[in-house]
């Protein structure tokens, strides 16, 4: 394969640097500075031109096409699907939903890297220095988090707004419970969450929650929650043994925080690609498209249980869940 007119104009005027420098006319730093090179770049052309001659000077990766390449033909493709159909959806959930649904055959990173440069995504800015996390628990069921998410998740009906309900693991990060609400955060929604995960994965350790008017009573705002007036789900939990940890701050709630910006930015766009417009149907969909609890893209691939020495016994989630099931059995024939 010839190379490039451009190749060859560059690798003549290498030679005619280097012929000048090794005649005296030129220094080798400004050789350096002609060409744009650093000193020791310079004495490699040299050695290369010494030893191989004016074909050592030209540069081989133009010549030899990278095997790596990808078609512009499913570059266009790409480019085209997110325009025309995934418009607005972030570059991670596009690239999933295009090798599952369409067979597109790139690996994330040239994605990441083709949207922006196209305009169809803007550029990420660096993030600042996050705060330090806290370690999850290391066993499936030790610790759950069930919080609301107040949004418009029907881009439909962009003048209503629902809330979503989930309950999430914190070792696993996955999502056990996820139902769409016409109301807030009613008591009736909330004991309807804690009895779907109950009965389906058994009795948890501890409970991780807001402030809000279910959780906790508190006097005046602003004020302490008082524990002395517990409501009914905290005489609910009591009764069934859990634990009720109350955050004081949203970085203080950040994995239920994380985990609803996440379905926030993907569960809004499935909803206005499926044209759903209601409750019902939105639900529907809930349970039978990626967000599903039992598949969101969080919680896929990762084990239930972490292997980590204060796992106790190396119990598995499922041993862990058939225990939690008998002690929730036990305790409604107790009461």
């Amino acid at each position: 394969m010839p190379y490039a007119r451009g190749v060859v104009e560059r690798a003549m005027t290498i030679q005619e640097v280097i012929l000048r420098a090794i005649a005296g006319q030129l220094t080798w730093l400004q050789a350096a500075d002609i060409l744009g090179r650093s000193p020791r770049s310079i004495r490699r052309l040299r050695w290369k031109l010494e030893h191989e001659g004016y074909e050592g000077l030209f540069d081989r990766g133009q010549q030899t096409p990278s095997p790596k390449r990808a078609p512009v033909a499913e570059v266009q493709r790409v480019l085209a699907l997110y325009r025309d159909r995934y418009q607005g959806f972030n570059v991670r959930h596009f690239h999933q939903l295009a090798r599952r649904e369409h067979g597109v055959r790139f690996c994330y990173a040239f994605v990441k890297k083709v949207l922006p440069m196209a305009g169809l995504v803007p550029r990420q800015q660096p993030r600042g220095r996050h705060r330090r996390r806290r370690e999850p628990r290391p066993c499936f069921g030790e610790l759950l988090h069930l919080d609301g998410s107040r949004h418009r998740w029907l881009a439909l009906v962009p003048d209503r707004w629902f809330t979503l309900l989930a309950v999430v693991d914190d070792a696993t990060k996955h999502v056990l419970y996820a139902q769409l609400h016409d109301g807030g955060e009613s008591v009736a929604a909330i004991m309807t969450a804690l009895r779907t995960g109950l009965e389906r994965y058994g009795l948890p350790l501890a409970l991780y929650t807001d402030r809000a008017h279910w959780a906790v009573h508190t006097p005046t705002s602003g004020s302490a929650p008082d524990r002395r007036h517990p409501t009914q789900v905290g005489r609910a939990l009591a009764r069934l043994g859990i634990e009720h940890i109350l955050g004081y701050s949203p970085q203080a709630r950040g994995r239920s925080e994380r985990v609803n910006r996440t379905r926030q930015d993907r569960l809004v766009n499935e909803l206005r690609l499926a044209g759903v417009t209601t409750v019902a149907a939105a639900n529907r969909a809930i349970c039978a498209s990626s967000s599903c609890p039992a598949s969101m893209p969080n919680s896929a691939g990762r084990p239930q249980t972490r292997a980590r020495p204060s796992c106790r016994s190396g119990a598995s989630s499922s041993i862990r869940s058939s225990a939690w099931r008998t002690s929730a059995s036990s305790a409604a024939t107790t009461s």
